[in-house]
Protein backbone atom coordinates (compact mmCIF):
# COMPACT_ATOMS: atom_id res chain seq x y z
CA UNK A 1 0.00 0.00 0.00
CA UNK A 2 1.48 3.41 -0.22
CA UNK A 3 3.09 5.39 2.56
CA UNK A 4 1.12 8.07 3.71
CA UNK A 5 3.48 10.77 2.78
CA UNK A 6 2.98 9.43 -1.13
CA UNK A 7 -0.58 10.43 -0.91
CA UNK A 8 0.97 14.38 0.22
CA UNK A 9 -0.07 17.52 -2.34
CA UNK A 10 3.27 18.26 -3.91
CA UNK A 11 2.68 21.29 -2.33
CA UNK A 12 2.77 19.92 1.19
CA UNK A 13 5.70 17.91 0.50
CA UNK A 14 8.61 19.99 1.51
CA UNK A 15 6.66 20.75 4.93
CA UNK A 16 7.82 18.58 8.03
CA UNK A 17 4.47 15.93 8.84
CA UNK A 18 3.89 17.92 12.07
CA UNK A 19 3.81 21.09 9.63
CA UNK A 20 1.34 19.21 6.97
CA UNK A 21 -0.85 17.92 9.30
CA UNK A 22 -1.84 21.35 10.09
CA UNK A 23 -3.78 22.00 6.62
CA UNK A 24 -6.87 20.73 5.77
CA UNK A 25 -5.27 20.06 2.27
CA UNK A 26 -3.23 17.39 3.91
CA UNK A 27 -6.36 15.54 5.70
CA UNK A 28 -8.61 16.21 2.20
CA UNK A 29 -6.25 15.23 -0.22
CA UNK A 30 -5.15 12.04 1.86
CA UNK A 31 -9.20 10.96 1.88
CA UNK A 32 -9.72 11.23 -1.09
CA UNK A 33 -6.56 9.21 -2.47
CA UNK A 34 -7.82 6.36 -0.15
CA UNK A 35 -11.19 6.79 -1.90
CA UNK A 36 -9.78 6.30 -5.30
CA UNK A 37 -8.24 3.00 -4.11
CA UNK A 38 -11.33 2.17 -2.24
CA UNK A 39 -13.21 2.96 -5.66
CA UNK A 40 -10.82 1.11 -7.63
CA UNK A 41 -10.78 -1.97 -5.26
CA UNK A 42 -11.99 -5.29 -7.13
CA UNK A 43 -12.15 -8.77 -5.66
CA UNK A 44 -9.48 -10.91 -6.96
CA UNK A 45 -11.57 -13.76 -7.94
CA UNK A 46 -8.92 -16.34 -8.75
CA UNK A 47 -7.48 -20.13 -7.77
CA UNK A 48 -4.93 -18.83 -4.87
CA UNK A 49 -2.27 -21.02 -6.06
CA UNK A 50 -0.09 -20.53 -2.71
CA UNK A 51 -1.20 -19.56 0.85
CA UNK A 52 0.83 -18.04 3.67
CA UNK A 53 -0.74 -17.83 6.69
CA UNK A 54 1.09 -15.53 9.53
CA UNK A 55 -0.04 -15.40 12.83
CA UNK A 56 1.09 -13.38 15.58
CA UNK A 57 -0.10 -15.17 19.15
CA UNK A 58 -1.31 -13.21 21.34
CA UNK A 59 -1.62 -9.77 19.03
CA UNK A 60 -4.57 -7.96 19.61
CA UNK A 61 -5.58 -5.08 18.49
CA UNK A 62 -4.02 -3.10 21.20
CA UNK A 63 -0.52 -5.01 20.25
CA UNK A 64 -0.77 -3.91 16.74
CA UNK A 65 -1.44 -0.06 17.74
CA UNK A 66 1.45 -0.43 20.01
CA UNK A 67 3.78 -2.09 17.65
CA UNK A 68 3.16 0.57 14.80
CA UNK A 69 4.03 3.11 16.69
CA UNK A 70 7.18 1.16 18.16
CA UNK A 71 8.39 0.00 14.67
CA UNK A 72 8.21 3.99 14.05
CA UNK A 73 10.34 4.42 17.11
CA UNK A 74 12.55 2.58 16.17
CA UNK A 75 13.45 4.30 12.57
CA UNK A 76 13.54 7.76 14.71
CA UNK A 77 10.46 9.21 13.90
CA UNK A 78 7.68 9.78 16.75
CA UNK A 79 6.17 6.35 15.81
CA UNK A 80 2.18 7.29 15.19
CA UNK A 81 2.69 8.16 11.63
CA UNK A 82 4.44 4.62 10.90
CA UNK A 83 2.42 2.25 9.16
CA UNK A 84 2.80 -1.84 9.66
CA UNK A 85 2.86 -3.57 6.27
CA UNK A 86 0.28 -5.87 7.06
CA UNK A 87 -2.08 -2.49 8.11
CA UNK A 88 -1.54 -2.29 3.83
CA UNK A 89 -3.30 -5.11 2.98
CA UNK A 90 -7.22 -4.25 1.26
CA UNK A 91 -9.14 -6.75 3.14
CA UNK A 92 -10.16 -7.24 6.51
CA UNK A 93 -12.42 -9.13 9.14
CA UNK A 94 -12.50 -9.78 12.85
CA UNK A 95 -12.73 -12.81 14.27
CA UNK A 96 -14.43 -13.83 17.40
CA UNK A 97 -12.04 -16.20 19.53
CA UNK A 98 -14.17 -18.18 21.84
CA UNK A 99 -14.32 -22.17 22.29
CA UNK A 100 -15.96 -25.02 22.39
CA UNK A 101 -15.59 -25.31 26.51
CA UNK A 102 -12.69 -27.04 27.95
CA UNK A 103 -14.20 -30.34 27.61
CA UNK A 104 -15.31 -32.27 30.84
CA UNK A 105 -14.33 -32.29 34.27
CA UNK A 106 -11.85 -29.54 35.27
CA UNK A 107 -10.67 -26.17 37.09
CA UNK A 108 -11.45 -23.24 34.85
CA UNK A 109 -8.05 -21.44 35.54
CA UNK A 110 -5.56 -24.54 36.26
CA UNK A 111 -6.83 -27.63 34.45
CA UNK A 112 -6.28 -29.94 37.78
CA UNK A 113 -6.72 -33.62 37.98
CA UNK A 114 -8.19 -33.12 41.49
CA UNK A 115 -10.51 -30.44 40.17
CA UNK A 116 -14.22 -31.63 39.75
CA UNK A 117 -16.09 -28.58 38.14
CA UNK A 118 -17.75 -29.02 35.07
CA UNK A 119 -16.49 -26.87 32.46
CA UNK A 120 -17.40 -27.87 29.24
CA UNK A 121 -19.15 -24.26 28.21
CA UNK A 122 -17.99 -21.89 25.52
CA UNK A 123 -14.94 -20.16 27.14
CA UNK A 124 -14.76 -16.16 25.99
CA UNK A 125 -10.79 -16.61 26.06
CA UNK A 126 -9.12 -19.66 24.75
CA UNK A 127 -5.56 -20.41 24.14
CA UNK A 128 -3.69 -21.07 21.18
CA UNK A 129 -4.95 -25.21 20.92
CA UNK A 130 -8.06 -24.68 20.16
CA UNK A 131 -7.34 -21.48 18.50
CA UNK A 132 -5.47 -23.21 16.34
CA UNK A 133 -7.54 -25.98 15.36
CA UNK A 134 -10.09 -23.48 14.64
CA UNK A 135 -8.44 -21.27 12.29
CA UNK A 136 -6.08 -24.51 11.07
CA UNK A 137 -8.81 -26.92 10.86
CA UNK A 138 -12.02 -25.19 10.14
CA UNK A 139 -13.72 -25.91 13.31
CA UNK A 140 -13.85 -25.01 17.27
CA UNK A 141 -12.79 -27.45 19.56
CA UNK A 142 -12.25 -27.65 23.85
CA UNK A 143 -8.90 -25.59 25.07
CA UNK A 144 -6.17 -27.44 25.23
CA UNK A 145 -6.77 -30.28 22.55
CA UNK A 146 -4.92 -30.48 19.16
CA UNK A 147 -6.59 -31.17 15.93
CA UNK A 148 -10.04 -32.59 17.35
CA UNK A 149 -13.23 -32.19 17.47
CA UNK A 150 -14.99 -30.74 20.24
CA UNK A 151 -16.22 -34.72 21.08
CA UNK A 152 -12.57 -35.03 22.56
CA UNK A 153 -12.26 -34.28 26.09
CA UNK A 154 -8.87 -32.76 27.78
CA UNK A 155 -6.48 -35.22 28.60
CA UNK A 156 -8.18 -38.10 27.86
CA UNK A 157 -6.49 -40.22 25.11
CA UNK A 158 -9.39 -42.63 24.43
CA UNK A 159 -11.63 -39.52 23.37
CA UNK A 160 -8.86 -38.60 20.49
CA UNK A 161 -9.71 -41.75 17.81
CA UNK A 162 -12.50 -40.66 15.70
CA UNK A 163 -12.39 -37.28 15.98
CA UNK A 164 -9.58 -36.22 14.26
CA UNK A 165 -10.18 -33.31 12.06
CA UNK A 166 -7.39 -32.49 9.23
CA UNK A 167 -5.82 -29.11 9.06
CA UNK A 168 -5.75 -26.92 5.78
CA UNK A 169 -1.64 -27.66 5.66
CA UNK A 170 -2.24 -31.30 5.53
CA UNK A 171 -5.23 -30.51 2.63
CA UNK A 172 -2.67 -28.47 0.87
CA UNK A 173 -0.46 -31.48 0.44
CA UNK A 174 -2.65 -34.27 -0.38
CA UNK A 175 -3.27 -31.45 -2.97
CA UNK A 176 0.26 -31.73 -4.03
CA UNK A 177 1.47 -28.61 -2.51
CA UNK A 178 5.18 -28.24 -0.79
CA UNK A 179 3.63 -27.24 2.45
CA UNK A 180 6.02 -25.70 5.81
CA UNK A 181 5.94 -24.40 9.15
CA UNK A 182 7.93 -21.72 10.94
CA UNK A 183 7.52 -20.71 14.09
CA UNK A 184 9.73 -19.29 16.92
CA UNK A 185 8.17 -21.38 19.63
CA UNK A 186 9.00 -25.16 19.51
CA UNK A 187 7.33 -27.24 16.59
CA UNK A 188 5.49 -29.18 18.91
CA UNK A 189 3.88 -26.07 20.43
CA UNK A 190 0.19 -25.94 20.44
CA UNK A 191 -0.26 -23.34 17.43
CA UNK A 192 1.83 -25.22 14.81
CA UNK A 193 1.36 -28.66 16.61
CA UNK A 194 -2.89 -28.22 15.29
CA UNK A 195 -1.23 -28.01 11.92
CA UNK A 196 -0.50 -32.13 11.90
CA UNK A 197 -1.22 -33.36 15.36
CA UNK A 198 -4.39 -34.72 16.97
CA UNK A 199 -3.81 -34.82 20.40
CA UNK A 200 -5.53 -34.92 23.66
CA UNK A 201 -3.45 -32.31 25.71
CA UNK A 202 -1.89 -29.71 24.42
CA UNK A 203 1.55 -30.63 26.61
CA UNK A 204 2.24 -33.97 25.37
CA UNK A 205 5.34 -32.73 23.71
CA UNK A 206 7.31 -36.36 23.91
CA UNK A 207 6.10 -39.37 25.31
CA UNK A 208 7.96 -38.31 28.68
CA UNK A 209 5.41 -36.09 28.84
CA UNK A 210 2.40 -38.39 28.04
CA UNK A 211 0.95 -40.00 31.51
CA UNK A 212 0.79 -44.05 31.37
CA UNK A 213 -2.26 -44.59 30.63
CA UNK A 214 -2.79 -42.47 27.13
CA UNK A 215 0.48 -44.55 25.82
CA UNK A 216 -1.28 -47.91 26.59
CA UNK A 217 -4.28 -46.14 24.86
CA UNK A 218 -2.40 -45.99 21.92
CA UNK A 219 -2.30 -42.02 21.73
CA UNK A 220 1.29 -40.45 20.53
CA UNK A 221 3.26 -37.66 20.88
CA UNK A 222 3.01 -34.63 19.28
CA UNK A 223 6.87 -34.77 18.11
CA UNK A 224 6.09 -38.09 16.79
CA UNK A 225 3.38 -36.94 14.98
CA UNK A 226 5.26 -34.36 13.60
CA UNK A 227 7.53 -36.71 11.80
CA UNK A 228 5.15 -39.53 11.01
CA UNK A 229 1.60 -37.58 10.06
CA UNK A 230 1.11 -35.04 7.54
CA UNK A 231 4.67 -35.04 4.97
CA UNK A 232 6.14 -31.58 5.82
CA UNK A 233 8.51 -30.08 3.24
CA UNK A 234 9.99 -27.65 5.67
CA UNK A 235 10.41 -27.25 9.81
CA UNK A 236 12.16 -24.37 11.17
CA UNK A 237 12.02 -23.70 14.80
CA UNK A 238 12.76 -24.81 18.56
CA UNK A 239 11.82 -28.30 20.29
CA UNK A 240 15.18 -30.23 19.54
CA UNK A 241 14.93 -31.84 23.37
CA UNK A 242 11.53 -33.46 22.36
CA UNK A 243 13.22 -35.49 19.55
CA UNK A 244 15.97 -37.26 20.85
CA UNK A 245 16.44 -40.11 22.91
CA UNK A 246 16.76 -38.90 27.30
CA UNK A 247 20.35 -37.99 28.25
CA UNK A 248 21.25 -37.30 24.55
CA UNK A 249 23.93 -34.20 25.02
CA UNK A 250 22.14 -31.01 22.98
CA UNK A 251 24.57 -29.90 20.58
CA UNK A 252 24.40 -26.48 21.42
CA UNK A 253 24.25 -26.58 25.14
CA UNK A 254 26.43 -30.05 25.93
CA UNK A 255 27.38 -29.54 29.04
CA UNK A 256 23.83 -28.58 30.56
CA UNK A 257 21.95 -31.76 31.30
CA UNK A 258 18.44 -29.66 31.75
CA UNK A 259 18.96 -29.43 27.57
CA UNK A 260 19.50 -32.30 26.83
CA UNK A 261 16.80 -34.95 25.07
CA UNK A 262 14.03 -35.81 26.78
CA UNK A 263 12.28 -39.23 25.19
CA UNK A 264 11.86 -42.49 27.00
CA UNK A 265 11.45 -44.63 24.18
CA UNK A 266 14.59 -44.45 23.14
CA UNK A 267 13.58 -42.73 19.36
CA UNK A 268 15.74 -40.16 17.41
CA UNK A 269 12.95 -38.45 15.32
CA UNK A 270 15.74 -36.72 13.77
CA UNK A 271 17.00 -39.74 12.33
CA UNK A 272 14.23 -41.16 11.49
CA UNK A 273 12.77 -38.39 9.42
CA UNK A 274 15.94 -37.52 7.23
CA UNK A 275 16.11 -41.52 6.62
CA UNK A 276 12.06 -41.43 5.39
CA UNK A 277 12.80 -38.40 3.10
CA UNK A 278 15.00 -38.16 -0.38
CA UNK A 279 16.48 -34.73 -0.28
CA UNK A 280 16.26 -34.12 3.59
CA UNK A 281 18.42 -31.78 5.36
CA UNK A 282 18.70 -31.24 9.11
CA UNK A 283 20.43 -28.03 11.04
CA UNK A 284 20.68 -26.52 14.19
CA UNK A 285 22.30 -23.35 13.85
CA UNK A 286 21.95 -20.47 11.62
CA UNK A 287 25.70 -21.17 10.13
CA UNK A 288 23.95 -24.74 8.73
CA UNK A 289 20.86 -22.87 7.94
CA UNK A 290 22.58 -20.28 5.68
CA UNK A 291 24.32 -23.28 4.02
CA UNK A 292 20.90 -25.07 2.51
CA UNK A 293 20.97 -24.41 -0.70
CA UNK A 294 17.17 -23.74 -2.44
CA UNK A 295 17.99 -26.34 -5.19
CA UNK A 296 19.78 -29.20 -2.95
CA UNK A 297 16.83 -29.88 -0.26
CA UNK A 298 13.52 -31.25 -0.79
CA UNK A 299 12.74 -30.83 2.94
CA UNK A 300 14.70 -28.91 5.19
CA UNK A 301 14.11 -29.26 9.04
CA UNK A 302 15.53 -26.33 11.20
CA UNK A 303 15.55 -26.68 15.18
CA UNK A 304 17.50 -24.00 16.58
CA UNK A 305 16.89 -24.25 20.73
CA UNK A 306 16.21 -27.68 22.84
CA UNK A 307 12.70 -25.57 23.50
CA UNK A 308 11.89 -22.18 22.62
CA UNK A 309 13.65 -19.39 20.52
CA UNK A 310 15.17 -17.15 22.22
CA UNK A 311 13.10 -13.45 21.93
CA UNK A 312 14.65 -11.43 18.74
CA UNK A 313 15.89 -9.00 21.91
CA UNK A 314 18.38 -11.67 23.61
CA UNK A 315 18.78 -13.91 20.20
CA UNK A 316 22.16 -14.09 19.76
CA UNK A 317 22.34 -13.35 15.74
CA UNK A 318 25.68 -15.40 15.11
CA UNK A 319 23.56 -18.92 16.17
CA UNK A 320 19.87 -18.23 16.07
CA UNK A 321 18.18 -16.97 12.62
CA UNK A 322 15.57 -14.56 12.66
CA UNK A 323 11.78 -15.03 11.96
CA UNK A 324 12.19 -13.36 8.78
CA UNK A 325 15.25 -15.65 7.95
CA UNK A 326 13.69 -18.83 8.84
CA UNK A 327 10.34 -17.61 6.75
CA UNK A 328 12.71 -16.57 3.63
CA UNK A 329 14.37 -19.95 3.58
CA UNK A 330 10.90 -21.57 3.53
CA UNK A 331 9.50 -19.59 0.73
CA UNK A 332 12.70 -19.88 -1.64
CA UNK A 333 11.97 -23.97 -1.18
CA UNK A 334 8.68 -24.02 -1.15
CA UNK A 335 7.76 -22.18 -4.44
CA UNK A 336 9.54 -24.54 -6.69
CA UNK A 337 6.58 -26.69 -6.55
CA UNK A 338 4.75 -25.90 -9.65
CA UNK A 339 1.51 -26.51 -7.97
CA UNK A 340 2.36 -24.16 -5.12
CA UNK A 341 2.79 -24.08 -1.45
CA UNK A 342 1.04 -23.32 2.42
CA UNK A 343 3.02 -21.87 4.77
CA UNK A 344 1.77 -21.18 8.33
CA UNK A 345 4.49 -18.61 9.85
CA UNK A 346 3.94 -18.05 13.86
CA UNK A 347 5.64 -15.72 15.92
CA UNK A 348 5.37 -15.56 19.59
CA UNK A 349 4.21 -12.71 21.12
CA UNK A 350 2.37 -14.06 23.70
CA UNK A 351 5.20 -15.41 25.79
CA UNK A 352 6.50 -11.47 26.75
CA UNK A 353 2.91 -10.70 26.90
CA UNK A 354 2.29 -13.30 29.79
CA UNK A 355 5.48 -12.11 31.27
CA UNK A 356 4.20 -8.49 31.63
CA UNK A 357 7.24 -7.46 29.64
CA UNK A 358 5.95 -5.54 26.94
CA UNK A 359 9.22 -4.54 25.62
CA UNK A 360 9.54 -8.10 24.31
CA UNK A 361 5.87 -8.71 23.08
CA UNK A 362 6.33 -5.42 21.09
CA UNK A 363 9.48 -6.80 19.60
CA UNK A 364 8.20 -9.85 18.95
CA UNK A 365 5.41 -8.19 16.80
CA UNK A 366 7.37 -6.06 14.90
CA UNK A 367 9.45 -8.71 13.93
CA UNK A 368 6.15 -10.57 12.62
CA UNK A 369 5.61 -7.65 10.45
CA UNK A 370 8.70 -7.56 8.87
CA UNK A 371 8.56 -10.87 7.75
CA UNK A 372 5.17 -10.49 6.29
CA UNK A 373 7.08 -7.47 4.27
CA UNK A 374 9.36 -9.73 3.07
CA UNK A 375 6.92 -12.01 2.04
CA UNK A 376 5.70 -9.98 -0.12
CA UNK A 377 8.60 -9.44 -1.79
CA UNK A 378 8.77 -13.01 -2.18
CA UNK A 379 6.16 -13.70 -4.08
CA UNK A 380 2.93 -11.98 -5.78
CA UNK A 381 -0.59 -11.18 -4.74
CA UNK A 382 -1.73 -12.40 -8.21
CA UNK A 383 -1.28 -16.21 -7.29
CA UNK A 384 -0.19 -15.44 -3.42
CA UNK A 385 -3.24 -15.41 -0.60
CA UNK A 386 -1.54 -14.08 2.29
CA UNK A 387 -3.56 -13.76 5.60
CA UNK A 388 -2.31 -11.98 8.88
CA UNK A 389 -4.25 -13.06 11.95
CA UNK A 390 -3.85 -13.39 15.96
CA UNK A 391 -4.88 -16.44 17.85
CA UNK A 392 -6.82 -14.23 20.81
CA UNK A 393 -5.61 -10.94 22.61
CA UNK A 394 -3.90 -10.12 26.15
CA UNK A 395 -5.12 -7.72 28.76
CA UNK A 396 -2.79 -5.40 27.39
CA UNK A 397 -3.32 -1.71 27.06
CA UNK A 398 -1.80 1.86 26.60
CA UNK A 399 -2.62 5.06 27.63
CA UNK A 400 -2.27 7.94 30.30
CA UNK A 401 -2.84 10.89 27.49
CA UNK A 402 0.73 10.57 26.70
CA UNK A 403 1.85 13.01 24.20
CA UNK A 404 3.09 12.39 20.31
CA UNK A 405 6.21 11.29 20.22
CA UNK A 406 6.44 10.07 23.94
CA UNK A 407 8.09 6.34 23.99
CA UNK A 408 6.12 3.36 23.46
CA UNK A 409 7.60 2.05 26.83
CA UNK A 410 7.65 6.14 28.46
CA UNK A 411 5.99 7.38 31.87
CA UNK A 412 2.60 9.03 31.18
CA UNK A 413 2.83 12.75 31.98
CA UNK A 414 0.80 13.16 35.02
CA UNK A 415 1.26 10.93 38.21
CA UNK A 416 -1.53 8.62 39.58
CA UNK A 417 -3.42 9.81 42.73
CA UNK A 418 -0.67 7.86 44.59
CA UNK A 419 1.76 10.30 43.41
CA UNK A 420 3.41 7.81 41.68
CA UNK A 421 4.66 7.93 38.27
CA UNK A 422 3.36 5.13 36.04
CA UNK A 423 4.32 3.64 32.25
CA UNK A 424 1.41 4.25 29.27
CA UNK A 425 1.81 0.60 29.22
CA UNK A 426 0.07 -1.65 31.47
CA UNK A 427 -1.86 -4.83 31.91
CA UNK A 428 -5.27 -5.26 33.32
CA UNK A 429 -3.33 -8.60 35.10
CA UNK A 430 0.02 -10.36 35.27
CA UNK A 431 3.34 -10.27 37.60
CA UNK A 432 3.83 -6.65 37.31
CA UNK A 433 1.22 -6.25 39.84
CA UNK A 434 3.03 -5.35 43.10
CA UNK A 435 4.68 -1.95 43.93
CA UNK A 436 7.75 -1.55 45.90
CA UNK A 437 9.18 1.07 47.71
CA UNK A 438 12.58 2.88 46.35
CA UNK A 439 13.82 3.07 42.88
CA UNK A 440 11.85 2.10 40.03
CA UNK A 441 13.84 -0.09 37.31
CA UNK A 442 14.30 2.21 33.93
CA UNK A 443 10.88 1.58 32.15
CA UNK A 444 12.93 1.48 28.83
CA UNK A 445 14.57 -2.35 30.00
CA UNK A 446 13.83 -4.85 27.97
CA UNK A 447 12.60 -7.54 30.83
CA UNK A 448 10.90 -4.17 32.86
CA UNK A 449 7.25 -5.70 33.93
CA UNK A 450 4.66 -3.29 33.77
CA UNK A 451 2.09 -2.08 36.25
CA UNK A 452 -0.50 -4.43 35.94
CA UNK A 453 -4.19 -4.30 38.41
CA UNK A 454 -4.33 -7.98 39.32
CA UNK A 455 -1.75 -9.79 41.00
CA UNK A 456 -1.15 -12.85 38.73
CA UNK A 457 2.02 -14.98 38.41
CA UNK A 458 1.10 -14.96 34.82
CA UNK A 459 -1.07 -12.23 32.67
CA UNK A 460 -3.51 -13.73 30.69
CA UNK A 461 -5.42 -13.71 27.64
CA UNK A 462 -8.14 -11.71 27.00
CA UNK A 463 -11.61 -12.21 25.08
CA UNK A 464 -11.96 -10.09 22.26
CA UNK A 465 -11.96 -10.47 18.85
CA UNK A 466 -8.98 -10.35 16.75
CA UNK A 467 -8.32 -8.56 13.44
CA UNK A 468 -7.79 -11.00 10.33
CA UNK A 469 -6.30 -8.93 7.03
CA UNK A 470 -5.65 -10.33 4.04
CA UNK A 471 -4.49 -9.74 0.42
CA UNK A 472 -4.62 -11.44 -3.09
CA UNK A 473 -6.68 -14.40 -4.42
CA UNK A 474 -10.02 -14.09 -2.51
CA UNK A 475 -8.99 -12.06 -0.16
CA UNK A 476 -12.09 -10.48 0.07
CA UNK A 477 -14.01 -13.58 1.67
CA UNK A 478 -12.65 -12.07 4.71
CA UNK A 479 -14.77 -9.72 5.42
CA UNK A 480 -17.71 -8.57 8.59
CA UNK A 481 -17.19 -10.45 11.87
CA UNK A 482 -16.92 -14.10 11.57
CA UNK A 483 -15.93 -17.54 13.99
CA UNK A 484 -12.35 -17.92 13.89
CA UNK A 485 -12.92 -21.33 12.00
CA UNK A 486 -14.14 -19.65 9.09
CA UNK A 487 -10.25 -18.51 8.34
CA UNK A 488 -9.78 -22.23 7.48
CA UNK A 489 -12.76 -22.45 5.50
CA UNK A 490 -11.86 -19.34 3.45
CA UNK A 491 -8.20 -20.01 2.90
CA UNK A 492 -9.35 -24.10 1.64
CA UNK A 493 -11.91 -22.32 -0.57
CA UNK A 494 -9.66 -19.66 -1.86
CA UNK A 495 -7.16 -22.82 -2.94
CA UNK A 496 -9.74 -25.49 -3.97
CA UNK A 497 -8.71 -27.24 -1.13
CA UNK A 498 -11.37 -30.12 0.37
CA UNK A 499 -14.13 -29.92 1.15
CA UNK A 500 -14.28 -27.27 -1.64
CA UNK A 501 -12.36 -29.00 -4.28
CA UNK A 502 -15.45 -30.05 -6.27
CA UNK A 503 -16.67 -26.40 -6.72
CA UNK A 504 -18.81 -25.60 -9.91
CA UNK A 505 -18.94 -22.54 -12.25
CA UNK A 506 -22.10 -21.39 -12.84
CA UNK A 507 -22.98 -18.00 -14.11
CA UNK A 508 -27.01 -16.81 -13.80
CA UNK A 509 -28.87 -15.42 -16.88
CA UNK A 510 -29.39 -11.92 -17.31
CA UNK A 511 -32.83 -11.30 -18.43
CA UNK A 512 -35.47 -11.10 -15.72
CA UNK A 513 -38.38 -12.78 -17.45
CA UNK A 514 -36.53 -16.11 -17.17
CA UNK A 515 -36.03 -18.40 -13.74
CA UNK A 516 -32.51 -18.84 -13.44
CA UNK A 517 -30.43 -21.01 -11.23
CA UNK A 518 -27.12 -19.89 -10.22
CA UNK A 519 -24.57 -19.21 -7.33
CA UNK A 520 -21.38 -20.85 -6.44
CA UNK A 521 -22.08 -24.25 -4.97
CA UNK A 522 -20.78 -27.16 -4.43
CA UNK A 523 -20.86 -30.54 -6.30
CA UNK A 524 -23.85 -32.26 -5.01
CA UNK A 525 -25.71 -29.16 -3.58
CA UNK A 526 -29.41 -29.51 -3.53
CA UNK A 527 -30.69 -27.04 -5.89
CA UNK A 528 -32.83 -25.40 -3.34
CA UNK A 529 -29.65 -25.27 -1.14
CA UNK A 530 -27.39 -22.39 -1.05
CA UNK A 531 -24.64 -20.99 -2.75
CA UNK A 532 -21.01 -20.12 -1.45
CA UNK A 533 -19.49 -17.03 -1.65
CA UNK A 534 -17.72 -15.08 -4.65
CA UNK A 535 -16.97 -16.83 -8.21
CA UNK A 536 -16.62 -20.35 -8.43
CA UNK A 537 -13.73 -21.55 -10.14
CA UNK A 538 -11.97 -24.79 -8.89
CA UNK A 539 -12.73 -27.28 -11.76
CA UNK A 540 -11.24 -30.65 -11.38
CA UNK A 541 -11.95 -33.47 -14.14
CA UNK A 542 -15.13 -34.41 -14.49
CA UNK A 543 -17.01 -32.02 -13.30
CA UNK A 544 -19.63 -29.28 -15.43
CA UNK A 545 -18.92 -26.14 -16.18
CA UNK A 546 -22.41 -24.17 -17.15
CA UNK A 547 -21.95 -20.69 -18.00
CA UNK A 548 -25.50 -18.50 -18.58
CA UNK A 549 -26.53 -21.59 -17.64
CA UNK A 550 -30.27 -20.54 -16.90
CA UNK A 551 -34.21 -22.87 -16.87
CA UNK A 552 -36.85 -21.40 -18.87
CA UNK A 553 -40.14 -21.68 -17.20
CA UNK A 554 -43.35 -21.25 -19.24
CA UNK A 555 -46.33 -20.24 -17.39
CA UNK A 556 -49.77 -20.79 -18.70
Amino acid sequence: GPSPWSLLPVELTLLSPPDAEKTPSYWNKGARRRLELALALQPAAQRAKNIILFMGDGMGLSTMSAARIYKGQLAGDSGEESILAMETFPHMALAKVSGVGWGGHSCCSCLKPHCTRLASRPTPSTGSAGTGTAYLCGVKANAKTLGLSGAAVYGKCHTTFGNEVDSVLHRARLAGKSVGIVTTTRVQHASPGAAYAHSASRGWYADANMPKDALQDGCKDIAYQLVHNTDINVILGGGRMYMTPKQTPDPEYPEDPDQNGTRKDGRDLIAEWLSAKQGARYVWDKKGLDAVKDDSVSHLMGLFEPKDMKYELNRNTSTDPSIVEMMEKAIRILRRNPKGFFLFVEDEIDHGHHSGRAKQALMEAVMLDRAVARAGELTSPADTLTVVTADHSHVFTFGGSTPRGNSIFGLAPKKAKDKRAYTSILYGNGPGYSIHDGARPAASLPDYRQQAAVPLETETHSGEDVVVLAQGPMAHLFHGVQEQHYIAHAMAYAACLEPYADTLTVITADHSHVFAFGGYTLRGTSIFGGALPGPGYCQPSGTLTVTRGMIQVFLG
